[in-house]
């Protein structure tokens, strides 16, 4: 996510975006660096040690859950876009 702002960062300099759109340019990288979470996640691992679940069972319910909040958050992006 830092790496990605860090890259848009100095091509929006000479933009006339408003603060809605640049609100979701933000949404949009955190949703694209939050997606398909897996063991390189600090909170991958979080969650399984506090719920004591098994790595697979993390995988089903951690990366399933960040998966289906990335896509939501893009298409509420899309969304939005379309309105502003």
């Amino acid at each position: 996510m830092i790496t990605a702002a860090g890259l848009v960062a100095p091509l929006l300099v000479n933009t006339n975006y408003d603060d809605a759109q640049l609100a979701c340019l933000v949404i949009a990288i955190a949703s694209g660096a939050s997606i398909f979470s897996h063991v390189n996640d600090s909170g991958f691992w979080l969650v399984g040690q506090y719920l004591r679940i098994t790595e697979k069972q993390t995988f089903s319910s951690w990366t399933l859950m960040t998966t289906i909040l990335a896509i939501t958050g893009f298409i509420s992006v899309c969304i939005i876009n379309l309105f502003v």
